[in-house]
């Protein structure tokens, strides 16, 4: 079931209603239950792998705190085992055995290994790093082992954060299953409001930017450079109103039943940095790696190429999370290597801002810092964006010769493209640097505030696409 269907309205209106006229002790049941169909939706049979996990951790976390010495570190390994063993079958068996028999064409070997004719389970990135942050917090103590398998089951399967998180940590959910929540007004427009601004960036801007970026990196050969620079800049304004979309939604969803989730982006697109980048986009996970690989890798406390291999480490691993593809592979350590590269060369920059001034300006020197930003994590894209290493470097190549027009592909789309991202960068503008002044969607007066929301509603209905196109981060 996906949030941009009319399957989901339906559910989620009846399971709200259920929600809240159920009495307290009685909801978790009805969330459990709801979140196993919302599942089940997708395809039903991988619900044995997800209640096989969660059967796992369960016993794992309270086994790790009921245990002393080194049996406590023997169980979190039991448990991270089977998390990370069932993400390498599903995910990275077909990939690992690839490459094996490339190895082995090398020495003039066939591969005697057969390859698995296995469906990826949707979400089963997010909701095993999940499952994965619990049995750590219990190891480490921070967080009590939950007694009640059913509230433990839905910590890792509460729908509106199952399939692409955001991914929490126990102790901002776990006792919210708990607290009773009462129906309110306010959040439940809050949360209504979310998921309609949601909605429109995925359908109104996400999938119409799609049909274009689609149709030039699914025949790159056929393409001339101009089309595949536009295209490429539209993806990356694609990806992310296609993810942070998903994520309103989400937090949106979760707060008309009365659950706080937390926040997963915050305007990437204004990011002056490749560092500040990360920090503002997808935050649920790369605050995990921070927390769960890059401290305990030791981050930046030992020597300077220390830090420098952990950067590179987490970033690689960032890429290969992503999917099992040489693609996503290099596309994280391009991004490992910005970071590496500007804390290397900033004394040198910050002697060039002095020589030349242009902190005097420091309004054009923002300007300067968040497009140089866009432009290098846009570049990465292209292979995060294509589909072989092959298809990366055609791009690449096309886009250096700067040939075609920016019409080649009819004027309607490009315009309706340029539209859409304008209208997204104003109001993210707007949120970015002008949070005190004139605003549509939190004005004071009930009627201008709840007509914005009303016009965008209509324009979903308009303009949106209504095809039933999965997220993106889906296939994750």
């Amino acid at each position: 079931m996906i949030f941009n269907s009319f399957h989901f309205i339906y559910f989620f209106i009846i399971i709200t209603s259920l929600y809240f006229a159920l009495p307290h002790r009685q909801r978790w049941l009805l969330l459990l239950l709801s979140s196993c169909y919302f599942y089940m939706a997708f395809v039903p049979i991988y619900i044995l792998i997800l209640g096989f996990t969660i059967v796992v951790d369960y016993f794992a976390g309270i086994y790790i705190e009921n245990a002393h010495g080194k049996r406590r570190k023997l169980f979190l390994i039991y448990s991270l085992v089977a998390n990370i063993g069932i993400l390498c079958i599903f995910k990275y068996y077909n990939f690992i055995n690839t490459n094996f028999s490339y190895l082995l064409h090398g020495f003039g070997v066939s591969n005697p290994i057969p390859y698995l004719s296995i469906l990826l389970p949707i979400g089963l990135s997010f909701h095993t790093f999940q499952a994965m942050s619990y049995t750590i917090e219990v190891y480490r103590g921070n967080q009590k082992a939950e007694r009640h398998f059913g509230i433990y089951a839905l910590y890792v399967m509460f729908f509106p954060q199952l399939v692409t998180g955001p991914i929490e940590r126990p102790q901002n959910l776990l006792h919210q299953f708990r607290e009773k929540h009462h129906f309110d007004n306010n959040r439940v427009f809050e949360g209504l409001k979310l998921m309609i601004w949601g909605l429109f960036k995925k359908l109104v801007i996400a999938d119409r930017l799609g049909i274009y970026v689609n149709g030039a990196y699914n025949y790159v050969d056929q393409q001339d450079g101009m089309t595949l620079l536009l295209a490429t800049i539209f993806f990356s304004f694609q990806v992310y109103c296609d993810f942070s979309g998903y994520s309103d939604i989400a937090i949106g969803t979760a707060k008309v039943l009365g659950f706080d989730l937390m926040t997963n982006f915050r305007r990437p697109i204004f990011a002056k940095s490749t560092g500040e980048f990360w920090k503002r986009w997808h935050i649920s996970l790369s605050t995990w790696f921070k927390d769960y690989l890059y401290f305990p890798m030791g981050g930046n406390k030992g020597s300077v190429p220390r830090w420098y291999f952990n950067l590179m480490v987490v970033f690689l691993i960032s890429g290969l999370w992503h999917g099992a593809n040489w693609t996503y592979i290099i596309w994280g350590g391009i991004n490992g290597f910005y970071l590496v590269f500007a804390i290397m060369t900033k004394k040198y920059r910050e002697k060039f801002n002095t020589l030349t001034g242009i902190k005097k300006l420091p309004r054009l020197h923002q300007f300067f810092q968040i497009l140089i930003t866009f432009l290098l994590i846009t570049f990465s894209r292209i292979f995060f964006r294509s589909q072989t290493v092959e298809d990366a470097f055609t791009v690449i190549k096309k886009i250096l010769t700067f040939k075609g027009s920016i019409f080649n592909d009819g004027t309607a789309i490009l315009l309706y493209s340029f539209f859409a991202i304008s209208f997204l960068l104003v109001v993210e503008f707007k949120k970015e640097f002008y949070k005190g002044s004139f605003t549509l969607s939190h004005h004071t007066n009930f009627w201008v505030r709840n007509s914005y929301y009303s016009l965008l509603v209509i324009i979903i209905i308009l303009f949106g696409v209504f095809d039933g196109g999965q997220f993106i981060y889906f296939q994750f």
